[in-house]
């Protein structure tokens, strides 16, 4: 009896062995390529297809039908390039119109010139021009400077000192001070006040202390002295003075 058990055992292990040992199926290989051959295929050739395997494949089998199947293809991402947004806005600013400026400004008296003679310390100094007009220096005196301009006034001392003081002299005359304006009428200090280069009529009103109540404001009268005589002109605030002028603010009516 127990002989008879051991060769049911043995018949038993044999078959088993022998289902083991048995392959499931034939195992297809594609034809010159790898892995990658077999999942994306050659360029300009059809897609592969699925290679069909006997029952119970395994793992081998299911890597086999992944990569066989169709892979879908990839969906185009689009970047959007940043984009720049530009508000107009409207401009309230505008630019003033400069100020009038006289370069060929004429002395008269109550300016206040530096005269620099080069190489001459006795004689470059500070003077000012007097009620007649004038400027008095050493060793040549009185020159007139009314109705001249700063290079006009300096040739004439060149001329004074080249007659018989100095052979080759050099002078140079700027304004250090103008001579002052005066402003009347309904501002809060009418009076007497030193000018400022490119002043208006509007800043002259300013430094008096500005209108007073019942002063007119849209309009101003001028005064102007020159060599040509005396001049009066109506004009609005923002327009430019000169040194000397006078400057009337009117009352308004209403």
């Amino acid at each position: 009896m127990r002989a008879f058990r051991i060769s049911i055992t043995a018949i038993v292990t044999a078959l088993a062995l022998s289902g083991c040992m048995r392959t499931t199926g034939p195992v297809a290989v594609a034809p010159q390529g790898d892995l990658d051959s077999m999942a994306y295929g050659q360029a300009g050739s059809p897609p592969p297809q699925a290679v069909a395997a006997g029952s119970g494949g395994g793992a081998i089998g299911a890597l086999r039908a992944a990569f066989a199947a169709p892979r879908p293809a990839p969906t185009p991402v689009i970047v959007a390039e940043p984009t720049s947004v530009v508000l107009a806005a409207q401009a309230a600013y505008v630019e003033p119109m400069p100020a009038r400026h006289d370069a060929a400004y004429h002395l008269d008296a109550g300016d206040r010139l530096r005269v620099v003679v080069y190489g001459q310390e006795g004689l470059t100094n500070t003077y000012a021009v007097g009620a007649g007009g004038s400027i008095t220096m050493p060793l040549i005196g009185s020159v007139t400077a009314r109705g001249r301009t700063t290079a006009g006034l300096a040739a004439a001392i060149a001329a004074k000192l080249r007659a018989g003081f100095i052979r080759e002299p050099s002078v140079a005359v700027e304004i250090e001070a103008y001579r002052p304006f005066f402003i009347l009428g309904e501002v809060a200090a009418p009076g007497q006040y030193p000018y400022v280069p490119n002043m208006t009529a509007e800043s002259a009103v300013a430094i008096a202390g500005g209108f007073s109540p019942r002063a007119r404001r849209d309009q101003v009268t001028v005064t102007h002295t020159d060599a040509s005589g005396t001049q009066r002109f109506v004009i609005p605030p923002a327009s430019p003075i000169s040194p000397g002028d006078t400057v009337l603010v009117g009352e308004r009516w209403f």
